[in-house]
């Protein structure tokens, strides 16, 4: 219950922008782990696990479509590529020698499946109305397959060089002759066949939408369900040498499911941020706060317990067809994997391009980042892999040796309102260099000033950048001359944020007669270091809960609501003056609760107006300390009872009537009641029919039951709870 309570408490402050509890020192925004770092912009750098920034190999754009997408990929024996895009249904060739060119143009929106005999004839699977188009080596092209379907989603070649179809929206794989001649070879109960391979032993290994299963389908076309994803589509696999497959599952459809019946194929979804529980660790202190955000990056273990199911995950299958998760991200969407010879798994996501390398038993490093919007498929040409992107539809080249440099743009700092920069410094080794700049908008534009002059000592030096609200900072990594790769573990900006004055929201003075007690929680024996005051910046014996209220016979109270944007400590002092004269007198200061009761009696009885200062002193230098107030409305403070008579009374008969006079010096009457012979209270009004001034008459008329001596019991009540009585005594004889 205490851990509970304090993570609780520490969301809550940071959720409303409070980092202090004694806020008037520095800030020290530190990026140092994988969730902060991967926030910004990394080009031509790689992210490990623990946050280090290192230099990524080397991705390099080697062909432009011009096209929107690449959905699809193939490559043959001679070292060409093939790249199917939409949404003009083209198919482009990158030979060998690093030229592109426009291979065919086919008569549909989408190429989304390619593949590649062992003569070089080129086969393409398009949407939305299903056809397979086949290109010989020289242009020649011709409607190969047509299988009466709308998509056609994946292609392969089985062991004896026939074509297989996967298809959509029936679910069908169909398998084709030479000839082009074809026949289904399964239908399965799902509608779309995303994926299609073939193992060494000549089965079809096929993944589905909308069930999200991997099928092992048999020479004589028998299928066997080999895992279930427990996701939506299967959209891509990858078979390694020793028979395990691997199986990129997505939550929904993201191109290729049955949820898109649209002419073409929609884009992938737009950029993402990688998975990974973020939260923010607040130091404080009596000078300074330091603001460590993030946590680990994405792991079957973080990313799928607890919050939203994972919207990406890969598996792997081994020879005994046991599944396990090597990867999963609750917020990323992924396109494709590559396996690599050493065993790690390629995964292309729509994260700003970015390409993560999986390995067992180990956390996915951010391993590079496009230039583009996704990394939508792999190719494999010989020993070279090629990543495709969309948005837009160009071809890179990824190499296994490092850049010569990189950068890395953070994210950017929101310092709330405007602030003095301090220092820049880093931990790291190597060639590093860093600048900054700022602005006053939350996306740098035009307004913002230029990169400041380079700092190359990780002691750091003071940021030359403009005062402003936001700032954001750049990071140069270079190899150096002998090849050594720079590494950079951590970066920390200083700044002191402009102090603004606290603000009472409100201020309510609550009915006469409510008093707030005080009601604190307990302090926990067992407060630990790990939870200190200098983590949470709550000490045990002053986390507060609302006060309690009591009842108290002129008891006058005010609470009030406040916030401080710097996260300032606030002290409150109450005054009050005479509603008729101008000048206001101390009444308590010093006060760290939002409430405060006057207690009866310590105010002579008047009409009163009262006012609260908040004050952000215990936190700021008394030349840089503001304050802010609020006054209330008129107040009537009125200890004395009213003044009650009695006219003689007026008997006739059995009829007996009797005038009482009520008078206040400070508040109204407000209500009035009666008895007889001490019988049940009764409500009266006032002869003028509303109570509503400071002296009311009031007519008591009484039926007596007998002839006996009675008495009429009289009481009344003014605005300020106080009561005055008297009786009178009826002798009908």
């Amino acid at each position: 219950m205490r851990k509970t309570l304090l993570v609780i408490l520490s969301s809550f402050f940071i959720s409303i922008g409070i980092i202090s509890v004694r806020a008037g020192g520095p800030v020290f925004w530190r990026v140092n782990t994988r969730a902060e770092v991967e926030k910004g912009d990394a080009r031509g750098v790689s992210i490990a696990d623990n946050g280090t920034m290192t230099l990524a190999p080397s991705l390099v754009e080697v062909f432009d479509t011009k096209q929107a997408y690449i959905w699809s990929t193939a490559a043959d024996n001679l070292g060409n590529v093939y790249l199917g895009t939409g949404n003009e249904g083209r198919i482009f060739k990158f030979d060998a020698a690093g030229k592109g060119s426009l291979l065919y143009k086919t008569s549909e929106l989408s190429v989304m499946a390619l593949a590649v005999d062992a003569r070089g004839n080129v086969y393409a699977g398009t949407s939305p109305d299903g056809k397979v188009y086949r290109i010989a080596p020289s242009g020649e092209a011709r409607v190969f397959f047509e299988p009466k379907t709308k998509y056609i989603w994946s292609l392969a070649f089985d062991l004896q060089g026939r074509l297989l179809v996967g298809t959509g929206d029936k679910g069908t794989i169909y398998r084709v002759n030479a000839d082009g001649s074809g026949a289904p070879l399964v239908k399965t109960t799902q509608s779309n066949i995303t994926a299609l391979r073939v193992d060494s032993s000549g089965n079809v290994i096929a993944g589905t939408d909308p069930g999200g299963l991997v099928l092992r389908i048999s020479l004589d076309g028998k299928a066997f369900t080999l895992f279930d994803s427990s996701q939506k589509e299967v959209r891509d696999l990858a078979i390694g040498n020793n028979g395990d497959i691997y199986v990129l599952a997505l939550a929904e459809a993201a191109g290729g499911g049955a949820t898109n019946t649209s002419a073409a194929p929609p884009a992938p979804s737009p950029t993402n941020v990688l998975s990974g529980d973020e939260g923010v660790t607040i130091t404080i202190s009596d000078v300074q706060v330091v603001d460590s955000s993030g946590a680990a990056g994405a792991s079957p273990a973080t990313a799928a317990g607890g919050g939203n199911p994972p919207k990406s995950a890969l598996y792997k299958i081994d020879a005994k067809g046991s599944g396990d998760a090597l990867w999963d991200s609750r917020e990323t969407v992924a396109f494709a994997i590559a396996l690599e010879n050493d065993g790690q798994v390629l995964v292309g996501t729509g994260q700003k391009g970015r390409i993560y390398s999986v390995k067992p038993a180990q956390n996915p490093l951010l391993l590079a980042q496009s230039s583009e919007a996704q990394t939508s498929r792999f190719v494999r040409s010989g020993n070279q892999i090629y990543a495709a992107a969309s948005n837009l539809g160009k071809l890179f080249r990824l190499s296994s040796e490092t850049t010569l440099s990189g950068a890395y743009t953070s994210s950017v700092r929101d310092a709330q309102t405007t602030a003095n920069w301090g220092r820049v410094s880093w931990s790291g080794e190597g060639a590093i260099e860093l600048q900054t700049r700022s602005g006053n908008t939350s996306t740098p534009d035009s307004t913002w000033s230029d990169w400041s002059a380079t700092v190359a000592n990780s002691e750091g030096d003071a940021i030359k950048s403009p005062v402003a609200r936001y700032i954001q900072w750049r990071a140069t990594l270079k190899r150096s001359a002998s090849g050594a790769s720079p590494r950079l573990r951590e970066v920390t900006i200083s700044y002191l944020p402009r102090n603004i004055a606290p603000k009472i929201i409100s201020l309510n003075v609550l009915p006469i007669g409510v008093t707030l007690q005080a009601a604190l929680v307990q302090p926990q024996t067992d407060f630990s270091p790990d939870q200190s005051v200098t983590e949470t910046g709550i000490t045990p014996n002053m986390m507060q809960i609302p006060p309690r209220r009591a009842f108290q016979r002129g008891a006058v109270s005010l609470d009030w609501q406040t916030e401080d944007r710097n996260g300032d400590s606030v002290e409150y002092s109450v005054y009050y003056r005479n509603a008729l004269s101008g000048e206001f007198y101390q009444l308590k200061t010093g006060l760290r609760e939002t409430y405060f009761t006057i207690e009866p009696n310590a105010l002579p009885d008047g009409r009163y107006v009262f006012k609260v200062m908040a004050s952000d002193a215990i936190s700021n230098p008394a030349d840089l300390a503001l304050a802010d107030e609020q006054e209330t409305e008129p107040v009537d403070i009125d200890n004395t009872p009213p003044t009650v008579s009695a006219d003689a009374p007026k008997i006739i008969g059995d009829q007996v009537e009797v005038i009482f006079r009520a008078v206040d010096k400070t508040s109204i009457i407000r209500r009035a009641e009666y008895q007889l012979d001490g019988g049940q209270w009764k409500s009266l009004f006032p002869v003028d029919g509303i109570a509503d001034s400071k002296r009311e008459d009031f007519r008591v008329p009484v039926k007596l039951p007998d002839s006996r001596p009675h008495v009429i019991a009289f009481r009344v009540f003014d605005s300020s709870a106080n009561v005055g009585s008297t009786q009178a005594i009826i002798n009908a004889r």
